[in-house]
């Protein structure tokens, strides 16, 4: 990722997601303490595939996928210089970060961020 702060301005409908990766985020949308996911394009500018739930819509959906592929950008970037620029791929595969109110996963892989926000006290 050059610039993870670039984002597309519309939802893409161009990423048809395969099979598995829809009954994950339907298994996803069926826990109570989950608040909604996103899932990102990897590529420039990052673009909104799907988003559910009220936090990722209008102009928040858009500042969350910015941070969000600035997070990614960020980690595997100081991994390769922790690493002396050879990760072998080693990439990321899951990061869980932890607020007091809210939990953030994302599962990052070669074409899509999945990230899915989730509140730890309704569990």
């Amino acid at each position: 990722m050059s610039d993870p702060q670039a984002l597309s301005n519309s939802t893409s409908q161009t990423h048809a997601p395969p099979p598995e990766l829809e009954q994950t985020l339907t298994l996803l949308t069926s826990h109570r303490s989950v608040l909604g996911y996103m899932l990102l394009s990897r590529g420039q500018p990052v673009t909104i595939i799907r988003h559910s739930g009220v936090v990722f819509e209008g102009e928040q959906g858009k500042k969350y996928a910015s941070a969000i592929a600035r997070i990614v950008h960020s980690v595997q970037t100081g991994l390769e210089d922790v690493s002396g620029g050879h990760n072998d791929g080693d990439d990321i595969r899951f990061m869980r970060i932890r607020t007091k109110r809210h939990e953030i996963m994302i599962s990052p892989d070669e074409r899509y961020l999945l990230a899915v926000l989730h509140d730890p006290s309704a569990t």
